[in-house]
């Protein structure tokens, strides 16, 4: 009788026992996502990512899956409260994912629109220096601050040169629109 109970245990327990190894693939995986195709804005760091999406995934674990597993527990009475649980976990678990998969999806279009801008408006910035300014002709570094959407502030900097040129670009124009801006001070600052 005690051996069919242990069987019994064993096959509930490697049916229900996918909540934990889900929770650490997918935030690792979701981790991922969130770096290299973000939902909103540029994306972050690997650190940042791995912390928003192990806070997100374990508030649904720990938060939201026992109240899933008890309306799935009163669906089904057969199962145990321990494995309705696991299987509501697993299922949020999932549900992230795919959500942070499709807002990454949906984002990938006019974040790389955006990343185009901000390279045709540093292509125009360089050949506007090679032009206008030709003592500023090796440039070593364009930094560009986005100040709205299609508007940037990029400043240019060459070696022998300690505060760079900088110019506003309008992007939302073809070819890019720019005024230089009067105040030599970087971005940075």
């Amino acid at each position: 009788m005690v051996e069919s109970d242990r069987w019994r245990r064993l096959r509930w327990r490697l049916r229900g026992a996918w909540q934990w190894p889900t929770f650490a693939l997918l935030t690792v995986l979701d981790a991922l996502l969130v770096a290299w195709l973000p939902f909103q804005g540029e994306g972050g760091d690997a650190v940042g990512a791995v912390l928003i999406v192990g806070f997100f995934n374990l508030l649904a674990v720990a938060v939201v899956a026992p109240f899933l597993g008890m309306a799935l527990r009163r669906r089904r009475r057969d199962l145990p409260l321990v494995i309705a649980r696991d299987y509501a976990g697993t299922a949020l678990l999932v549900t992230i994912f795919l959500a942070l998969l499709v807002g990454g999806l949906l984002h990938r279009g006019p974040r790389v629109d955006q990343q185009n801008a901000r390279a045709a408006g540093e292509t125009a910035v360089r050949d506007w220096l090679a032009r206008e300014e030709p003592a500023f002709a090796p440039i070593t570094l364009v930094d560009t601050r986005e100040l709205e959407p299609d508007r940037y502030r990029a400043c240019a900097y060459i070696a022998a040169e300690r505060l760079p040129i900088c110019l506003f670009v309008n992007t939302d124009q073809s070819p890019p629109g720019l005024i230089r801006d009067t105040e030599r001070l970087p971005n940075r600052s």
